[in-house]
């Protein structure tokens, strides 16, 4: 019996190929787009597990309070290390100590990398479930000893064995290989760890670390944590959340920090607070494509079911005939499923081969390395119960509906498929265009975020400036000759240093003093040690007072605030205002403020300026190099001439720099990618849709040909007969919009709500939407429907 359905099945897709093919491609594109968000999901889904004790890992975070706002986030202070090990024990199996991930060089013979590396505790490959590949997971326990990613080792030694070879660090200190770990998968928080060095290698070399070990209010240190088999995440954060609170320092205690775990399976998609909350993150964006692929795939079926009972006249003689030779209608129910399984699994073979070819392209677009999973049994078994379901959703109608007919009635000649009949297909098709016009809302409002948030005013020239990142001893007290060589050259115009990037802020710091400061205001100050030149190699613009000078001795002493930080401080006369440290025990001397500049954007171009202080770098704390490049000559020509400098006095580094204005666009990256995402499935979804018209308006001019000859015959134009065929469809396509439209306004300014600088929700968005949507349906319709207005009424006549 299933072959003879078969047989029929293939004989209706043989006979009638204009409709297969619009049901095969549009089912094979939602089918493509559906497995490729289900890849995708599956990779954001699964991050980080690749860690065996991935359920049992956490960070340590905390929340503090600022005049009534409280923030949050991952910087912790060097002393909870003790407090927990001391007094809470019991709920740890893990405890690591971890610097943040720095850019470090490795030297073996002539082979200098760049390669960035944590600083951690000796249990954190055992705790990380490393995969070590030479050496033991204890490799850490010798202070001068590094663990290796294979690839860095590779890189580094080519094919001899890594294991207890000596590679200098930064130019300044000789490390012995004692393991060497395989590469942490792409989709895990510490894929970029290249190499791990003891933590106590830092405390014990860098004296402000060193310092730092009975410093509460330096939260500049990461931990991570392996809680205990016998307890949970939620236990633990409830017994350590008021650990600094016990403090016996006011300074501390005004903040109400709160101490908590972040669980591992919440950085990547849960990582976002407000207020002290944790209100989601990357999981919006999961479950977005998820929906999306839903809805494509949605609207693939609806194009199956649309043609399927459109075409029932054409079927209904072969049902009468069946039931009147004794089939029953869960015989027929089972012969038009078959044909749709048929016409299913022909589409799953098209939309993986589609997947195959349109993999390595996704990947570049969404910024992955899926690959496809060829030995995964789970992935095949989710695809065998997709495959079955698409084929149950897009067939279970039209079989109902079709095994529904009545004999008698059909072999009479007297069946007729109803007024109501095509009320079921208007339905699905204003579906199918509400999601549509959705979904190009929804893109146009994410492009027109970005757009917004691209031209807003940053306060500096980002054209023509380039960072050169100082990770090595080398530099110290070398930054006046160096800029002379540089400035000499002609390559540059202006150079600087910086303790933080001109995309980033690296420190924060509280506890100044200043005349009208209010009672209890806790400050909290973006902070960044600076050279003379800093103002003008970055093209501030100075709204008051003068910039740094080295004419003056007392600029050393001397600070500039952004145009933010000034409100923030309630001063009405800015300059001439002294700031001074609120430490009785050990105070900086006072600072003087000289200037004040517009602000900047140093952090998310989404949220406000933050409050900003500039400082004389007078102790040589930079780690950047900040060169302003000749407008007069390529950038190419510069950057060679620059290497050349460089290579000559740091012969030992390898010469690295980046474009400012690269690193700037970089902060768009993660909303770009939603956007081309959203913008490229869109894109199918209209495809799809329009293929669904083109079939019906097909369907709609072959069962009209006799009423367009006749009324050619009678006058009528070639205008009005495709208005007469074009409307229906217009209509049903603004009845969408009038559904779309509201709908995408609620879901989007919900998206919008987690910016703080937002676009508006312009009405031409919506009226954009809405005439593309009609502009595509004319465009489809009318190619099926002029070809009728244009046929010969003698040849559609001649039967009558």
């Amino acid at each position: 019996m299933l072959r003879n359905y078969l047989k029929i099945a293939y004989r209706n897709l043989a006979k009638n190929k204009g409709y297969s093919f619009i049901n095969i491609t549009g089912l094979a594109v939602g089918m493509a787009v559906a497995i490729m968000i289900g890849l995708w999901m599956n990779d954001e889904l699964s991050y980080d597990q690749y860690h065996k004790n991935y359920s049992r890992i956490a960070q340590v975070y905390q929340s503090q309070t600022f005049n009534g706002k409280i923030g949050t986030g991952q910087a912790i202070p060097r002393p909870l290390e003790m407090a927990l090990r001391n007094d809470y024990a019991d709920n740890f199996k893990h405890i690591v100590m971890s610097s943040w991930n720095f850019r470090k060089i490795l030297t073996y013979g002539e082979t200098k990398l760049a390669k960035q590396g944590n600083f951690m505790q000796a249990g954190a490959p055992e705790m990380l479930g490393l995969e070590m590949l030479s050496g033991q997971k204890d490799g850490l326990k010798d202070i001068n000893s590094i663990l290796l990613a294979s690839s860095t080792a590779e890189a580094l030694f080519g094919k001899e064995d890594p294991m207890g070879k000596i590679v200098k660090m930064d130019n300044q200190y000789n490390l012995k290989v004692t393991g060497v770990y395989a590469d942490i998968p792409p989709n895990n928080t510490l894929t970029t760890t290249s190499f791990i060095v003891p933590w106590e290698h830092q405390t014990t070399n860098t004296e402000w670390i060193k310092n730092a070990a009975d410093q509460w209010g330096n939260n500049s240190f990461q931990m991570f944590v392996q809680i205990a088999d016998n307890t949970t995440m939620e236990k633990v954060s409830a017994q350590i959340r008021d650990v600094k609170m016990k403090i016996d320092d006011k300074d501390i205690t005004q903040h109400k920090p709160v101490i908590f775990l972040l669980p591992m399976q919440d950085w990547h998609l849960k990582s976002r607070f407000e207020d002290g909350i944790q209100t989601g993150g990357r999981i919006e964006n999961v479950w977005l494509f998820g929906i999306i692929g839903a809805f494509v795939l949605l609207l693939a079926c609806i194009n199956f079911m649309n043609l399927s009972t459109a075409r029932s006249e054409k079927r209904a003689k072969e049902v009468g005939i069946r039931k009147s030779v004794g089939s029953v209608r869960t015989q027929l129910i089972s012969q038009f499923l078959s044909e749709s399984f048929m016409v299913v699994g022909l589409a799953f073979f098209l939309a993986m081969l589609l997947v195959l070819i349109t993999l390595p392209s996704f990947n570049t677009l969404a910024d992955k390395k899926i690959e496809f999973p060829w030995t995964n049994g789970y992935f095949w078994g989710a695809i065998l119960l997709f495959v079955f379901f698409t084929g149950l959703l897009s067939g279970s109608y039209p079989a109902l509906y079709l095994s529904s007919f009545q004999p008698v009635k059909v072999l009479k000649g007297t069946f007729r498929v109803g007024r109501f009949a095509a009320l079921p297909r208007k339905v699905l098709v204003v579906v199918q265009f509400t999601v549509s016009v959705a979904l190009i809302i929804g893109t146009i409002i994410v492009f027109q975020q970005i757009q917004y948030s691209k031209n807003r005013p940053i306060g500096y020239d980002r054209k023509g400036l380039i960072q050169i990142p100082l990770s090595s001893g080398s530099f110290d007290g070398k930054y006046d000759f160096i800029r002379q060589e540089f400035l000499k050259s002609g390559a540059v115009v202006e150079m600087s240093s910086s303790s933080s990037p001109t995309t980033a802020v690296f420190s924060n710091r509280s506890g100044f003093l200043w005349e009208g400061k209010p009672e209890g205001f806790q400050e909290d100050l973006a902070w960044t040690e600076v050279s003379p030149e800093y103002v003008k190699s970055l093209g501030l613009k100075i709204i008051a007072g003068r910039d740094f000078s080295r004419e003056f001795a007392t600029d050393s002493n001397a600070v500039i605030l952004n145009k933010t930080a000034v409100k923030y401080m309630g001063l009405k006369e800015p300059i001439g205002a002294i700031i001074r440290d609120d430490d009785e025990e050990d105070p900086a001397p006072p600072r003087t403020v000289i200037g004040v500049i517009d602000d900047m954007i140093m952090q998310s171009p989404y949220e406000p300026v933050k409050q900003s202080m500039y400082v004389f770098d007078k102790y040589g704390n930079a780690s950047y190099y900040n060169l302003r490049l000749n407008p007069n000559q390529s950038a190419s020509e510069s950057v060679a001439t620059i290497e050349q400098i460089y290579k000559k006095n740091f012969p030992d580094l390898p010469f690295e720099y980046k474009f400012v204005d690269e690193e700037y666009a970089a902060k768009f990256s993660s909303e770009e990618r939603v956007g081309k995402l959203a913008g490229v499935f869109t894109g199918l979804a209209i495809l799809i849709s329009c293929l669904g018209l083109f079939g019906l308006a097909s369907f709609m001019a072959e069962q009209r040909t006799k009423e367009i000859g006749v009324r050619k015959v009678l006058g009528a134009s070639v205008t009005s007969l495709w208005r007469l065929l074009s409307k229906d469809f217009v209509t049903l396509v603004i009845i969408a919009l009038l559904i779309a439209s509201p709908l995408a306004w609620y879901f989007m300014d919900g998206w919008l709500q987690k910016y703080t600088y937002r676009t508006d929700l312009a009405w031409w968005i919506f009226a954009l939407a809405g005439v593309g949507a009609l502009a595509i349906t004319l465009l489809t319709v009318s190619f099926q429907a002029i070809k009728a207005a244009l046929m010969n009424p003698v040849k559609s006549l001649r039967s009558e």
